[in-house]
């Protein structure tokens, strides 16, 4: 079995990850980590959860310690590491996971995301900082008033390209790209591989290591999935139902509109349910009080949009519950992803009304599952709402168009159109394996990666994230 001092690993990065209880290495570290300390661009597909955040910061760490103090114009210090993220959360999560496996090693960081006030920002940069953690929005703000020098990058990072890119930030991340040496390590990862994240790979990467696990459209098998066929004026009393089951112990639910989850969180509080939210809408300082609350167990609920569906790293969520299906059917994945972690296993719970039905049958076809569908519960005396056939008792096959649900129109519903399913809509397309990722090395096992110390998982190591 790989070991992390098999991997030549430093010995204080040893130590550091000895006194947090890792010993082995989840499969995409030991898959990512040998070609990184040798100096090689990589593409990574895997999701959170996987334990890549440590695939990327060691070798970081390694060639930061490696190099020395390379000085600069700025307090002596100039940053060597760049690493973009997506958002706010997760760009905390990184900075955290940097100064736990560089512990001792005199590192320094700043975290540079929008939604507060810059200047504690800019003083960190003016003193000096060896890696710098950001999302691209307040980074390009920074580097266009003067404050953020990038011609010292050896190390270039992009995590969750595909989300970066969902919110509109592929020109950024362009611009981010030129202002950083040409000569540099560039490393890139992403939980699925659409078209542009090749292009955007092939434009950034040289002759990079491919490495990939848990495909996006796996299923983590320790969450065990049902749905709720229900009416979206009866979702409300279903969600305060099943909170009654001391079963749910803490639980994410999430919901399409900022307004919607500000509203759910306030008639849960209504309900006597200790609930937070967090959503785009948020500052920043708003967004980590809830997040506090809810790691604390002061808050049993978190209610969120898909900010949170990503990058949110919570020990110990029992439950996701699905307020809204996403009409992205990948998001789906990563949402029910926040249970199950660390080797634990978990519940999503979905519920889909008749205008959803779409965005359940494409989430459907992208997992290759079906998701077993519950009957409302009687004491709620709501009709129940009758569900549409799925795409298997319709006898479609790959390539044809399924019918349209008489309930089901297409049209866009909040961002991507829902699934097509009328004659009228254009000639056919081919639709291929769905989930297949790119990468030449896989692994199984990747969905239960990330445990941490002192959780029975049932496993010799605990493993980080």
């Amino acid at each position: 079995m790989t070991t992390f001092s098999s991997l030549n690993l430093s010995a204080r990065l040893l130590e550091n990850l000895a006194a947090e209880g890792y010993e082995t290495p989840t499969p995409i570290q030991a898959q990512a980590i040998p070609p990184l300390l040798e100096g090689r661009d990589l593409l990574g597909c895997a999701q959170t959860g996987t334990g890549k955040t440590a695939a990327f910061a060691l070798p970081l760490i390694e060639r930061l310690l490696a190099g020395g103090n390379t000085g600069g114009k700025r307090g002596g210090r100039r940053a060597r590491a760049l690493v973009l993220a997506p958002t706010r959360e997760l760009a905390g999560q990184i900075q955290e996971s940097l100064r736990t496996y560089g512990r001792g090693t005199g590192l320094r960081d700043a975290v540079i995301y929008g939604g507060v006030n810059q200047s504690r920002q800019v003083r960190q940069l003016e003193a000096g900082v060896d890696v710098i953690v950001a999302t691209p929005g307040r980074l390009l703000d920074l580097m266009d008033q003067g404050h953020v020098d990038l011609g010292g990058v050896e190390m270039f990072v992009l995590d969750e390209a595909d989300r970066m890119l969902d919110m509109g930030f592929i020109e950024p991340i362009r611009k981010i790209g030129r202002s950083v040496p040409v000569d540099r390590q560039t490393l890139l990862f992403s939980a699925t591989m659409p078209p542009k994240i090749r292009g955007l790979a092939g434009a950034m990467l040289r002759d990079p290591v491919s490495v990939s696990v848990t495909p996006v459209a796996s299923a983590v098998p320790l969450i065990d999935q049902a749905l709720y066929h229900v009416r979206g004026e009866h979702k409300s009393a279903l969600l305060a139902h099943l909170l009654q089951d001391a079963k749910i112990i803490r639980t994410v639910v999430f919901t399409k509109t900022k307004h919607g989850a500000e509203k759910l969180a306030k008639k849960l509080a209504c309900d006597g349910v200790s609930a937070g939210a967090i959503h785009g809408n948020k500052s920043q300082s708003q967004r980590q009080r809830a997040l506090d609350a809810f790691r604390a167990g002061r808050s049993r609920v978190l209610v969120a949009t898909d900010v949170a569906a990503r990058g949110l790293d919570v020990d110990g969520i029992t439950h996701v519950i699905n307020f809204n299906l996403p009409n992205e059917p990948e998001a789906y994945i990563h949402r029910i992803g926040r249970t199950g972690r660390a080797g634990a296993t978990g519940r999503a719970i979905s519920f889909c009304s008749r205008d959803e039905r779409g965005y359940l049958r494409a989430i459907e076809r992208l997992t290759g599952e079906r998701i077993d569908t519950l009957t409302l519960p009687h004491e709620l005396g709501v009709p129940e709402d009758a569900p549409a056939p799925r795409f298997e008792e319709r006898g479609e096959r790959r390539g044809q168009k399924p019918r349209r649900d008489p309930g089901t129109r297409p049209g866009k519903t909040g961002g991507r159109p829902a699934p097509k399913n009328s004659a009228k809509t254009g000639p056919k397309r081919r639709r291929g394996k769905p989930g297949s990722p790119a990468g030449s090395a896989s692994a199984s096992q990747g969905a239960g990666a990330g445990n941490r110390r002192g959780k029975s998982t049932g496993r010799a190591a605990a493993r980080p994230r």
